[in-house]
């Protein structure tokens, strides 16, 4: 069967059919919104995203749509606290494309990371997390430092277990826990140490989309096509997509690279 916007969206109205959940397709921007008609809070999909995933995953594509975006529903109608929820708040990286308020218009809590990548706050509910906002954090009595403090020193707790993978010379390690903040480990500095202390070649990292984050040494310069088209791949398939660009790090500090056939350029 051939895979087309219309009949995505018809596929995704019929697993996510409720009472109280209405829809808005629109058709000129390709997304379609899920909203909660009881509280008028929804989420907003691409759905060319999802059929790229679908041509390579089929249902399980589908299947982890209609997870995320009822996650995502769940959480925005529910009521949270941050009492007692230090060891649950993390940061999660976003593309500068993501959008930096609620649909309020409230601010979400951010910091600048890259030109290619924001850093976010969140608080983990379990199976999903929710973005935090200054209102919300304002309200619960909070200092905006003491959560980014937090976030910091819980992103350094989580397990850095890897796949290696060795590629025409090149070494590939790959995080993809799926915990939701395998990107976030970009953020743990002392980790990037050690790492960079095994690399004999080039340090490279990619974090094409939420649920991986890649280092590579680079020995030769096909290893910065293999790493292109990895992150490519990655990038296209993931649920929600980062950047396609990789970073080199160099004295503590992540630069993006542009690979050009058989060349690699910096930004």
């Amino acid at each position: 069967m051939k895979m087309d916007s219309k009949k995505m969206v018809r596929l995704l109205k019929e697993r996510l059919q409720s009472p109280t959940t209405t829809f808005y397709h629109d058709v000129k921007k390709d997304t379609l919104r899920i909203e909660n008609s009881e509280t008028n809070k929804g989420i907003t999909i691409e759905i060319p995203g999802i059929i790229a995933k679908w041509e390579n995953e089929k249902e399980k594509a589908i299947e982890e749509t209609v997870y995320y975006v009822k996650e995502a529903l769940l959480v925005m109608g529910g009521e949270h606290s941050l009492k007692g929820q230090e060891k649950n708040i993390f940061p999660v990286i976003r593309s500068t494309s993501f959008p930096i308020q609620n649909q309020d218009g409230v601010p979400f809590l951010t910091d600048e990371h890259t030109a290619e990548t924001r850093i976010f706050y969140a608080l983990d509910l379990g199976t999903t997390y929710r973005l935090l906002d200054t209102a919300f954090i304002e309200k619960q009595g909070w200092r905006e430092e003491q959560i980014k403090e937090m976030a910091r020193f819980n992103v350094r707790r989580l397990p850095t277990s890897y796949k290696q993978d060795t590629v025409a010379g090149n070494i590939y390690y790959f995080v993809n826990t799926k915990d939701g903040y395998d990107a976030s480990r970009i953020l743990n500095e002392s980790w990037l140490h050690e790492m960079k202390e095994k690399i004999e070649g080039t340090m490279t990292i990619a974090i094409p989309h939420q649920d991986v984050l890649i280092i590579s040494d680079i020995r030769n310069e096909t290893g910065y096509d293999i790493l292109a088209q990895m992150a490519m791949s990655f990038f296209a398939n993931g649920l929600v997509p980062i950047t396609a660009l990789s970073f080199l790090y160099e004295n503590d500090e992540l630069e993006p690279i542009f690979i050009l056939g058989q060349n690699k350029k910096k930004n």
